[in-house]
């Protein structure tokens, strides 16, 4: 099984992987993709954890997913972001069992 730490780090960069679509897309108003561009500013930034990369762009998605100028698709893309990034949770390590 993958170490959870590098299974955060993946979802992270898929996460970047479907932003980074939605931003290449000119049928996306700029406001949306300007808000996907700082969703992807947080999640690499390293100095935070990646539960709180992860809650800090779940945040800016969760606001703009209201707008009602927004694509379906692109909605469903953000949706889908947001589903992603829910799952990324810190690891603590469980403490050994003792004989």
């Amino acid at each position: 099984m993958a170490s959870p730490i590098y299974d955060n780090e993946a979802k992270i960069r898929q996460a970047i992987i479907m932003l980074m679509r939605i931003i290449n897309d000119t049928g996306v108003p700029r406001n949306i993709r300007r808000a996907a561009t700082e969703a992807i500013k947080q999640l690499r930034d390293e100095t935070l954890s990646p539960a709180v990369r992860a809650a800090n762009a779940i945040s800016i998605l969760d606001e703009i997913s209201q707008d009602p100028n927004m694509p379906v698709y692109a909605r469903t893309m953000i949706w889908n972001v947001i589903t992603l990034l829910e799952t990324v949770r810190d690891y603590v390590p469980q403490p050994k069992k003792g004989k």
